[in-house]
């Protein structure tokens, strides 16, 4: 079933899947998470973690790049700040079959800085338009931008415009906008997730001076009644935190955002449909703690979901642990 350069999984329209996206977290939106996320949802777009241009040139490129054709629509998101390597990202990207190419300009982390990549790049506006264009003309997928709405003491509205028209200029018709500042010295990356307000009124602006660019916004949406509230004025939703943590918030994606009437399974039936995956990858040598960690919220709110966890997290880790410990986690649930 899996298949790592697949060109002819279906894929859902762009413009529409854009309506709601699952964020890349880095650690958290591997292959394993986002394969379970996408048997909640037909439709989300889903993106990988963030992957650098040096790991993708210089590494082990199947460990970062492959992926199940079932993911479709996805998502790569790349970091660097190098014209002609992100380009070659770019087209080594196609090949592996990717829907999207998603250039990171909003992680505050220390060693992004270092790297000149993330978040920094966001007083490079003209930089980060060359790197757009090197990328676009490399490949014929969509080239997205995801960003925050200033840095440091760089926050005034109008900085933020240049950047957006001047990437804009270079071809990016999607903007991804985490709503909030980041500060790049002072405050930890678990910091800038939280301290920095929230400010949905700028990115809301931002739709009305740019009507002709999808805008998506990021940052704090922990609900669906939430996300049809932004999706009045915007062209889309992005959630990360609220997903990886509640993930059958998932199931309901489908028929409130974008009218598919297909019937949800229930959480149980969410497990047994993953058991092949589980048990094709086990096969493989992935061992089953790399894929149930993704699981363990899957219950959030509902009785058994502490002995869920619990049992999950005690037995997954076991040397030889194998599908039976999902299936007896399972029994604490019903």
């Amino acid at each position: 079933m899996t298949a790592d350069r697949d060109h002819t999984a279906p894929q859902a329209d762009k413009h529409l899947a854009y309506r709601f996206s699952v964020a890349p977290m880095l650690d958290w939106t591997d292959r394993h998470c986002r394969y379970f996320h996408r048997t909640l949802s037909r439709h989300a777009l889903l993106y990988t973690e963030m992957v650098t241009t040096g790991a993708i040139l210089h590494g082990n490129r199947d460990r970062h790049l492959q992926f199940s054709p079932e993911e479709h629509p996805l998502a790569l998101q790349l970091g660097g700040s190098n014209p002609a390597d992100l380009a070659e990202c770019a087209k080594i990207a196609a090949d592996y079959g990717y829907d999207e190419i998603n250039l990171n300009v909003g992680c505050p982390s220390d060693r992004v800085q270092n790297g000149r990549f993330g978040a920094c790049l966001m007083a490079e506006p003209e930089l980060v338009a060359e790197c757009v264009a090197a990328m676009r003309e490399a490949v014929s997928m969509p080239v997205t931008v995801k960003s925050r709405i200033g840095i440091d003491d760089r926050d005034s509205y109008a900085e933020l415009t240049h950047f957006i028209s001047t990437v804009a200029a270079a071809g990016c018709e999607t903007f991804i906008v985490h709503a909030r500042k980041a500060w790049l010295s002072g405050l930890s990356p678990k910091q800038n997730r939280d301290v920095p307000p929230l400010r949905y009124d700028v990115v809301l602006q931002l739709k009305q001076d740019f009507p002709m660019l999808n805008i998506v916004i990021n940052g704090g949406i922990e609900s669906l009644d939430s996300s049809l509230d932004l999706l009045e004025q915007l062209d889309g939703v992005m959630l990360g935190r609220e997903v990886y943590h509640n993930p059958y918030l998932l199931a309901e994606v489908d028929r409130r955002l974008f009218n598919d009437e297909h019937s949800i399974p229930s959480r149980q039936e969410t497990v047994l449909a993953l058991l092949p995956y589980i048990e094709q990858q086990l096969q493989q040598g992935v061992r089953l703690h790399c894929i149930t960690r993704h699981m363990l919220g899957l219950f959030h709110g509902v009785d058994g979901a502490r002995a869920w966890r619990r049992h999950l997290s005690e037995n997954a880790t076991r040397f030889g642990a194998g599908s039976q410990v999902v299936l007896d986690a399972l029994e604490f649930t019903v």
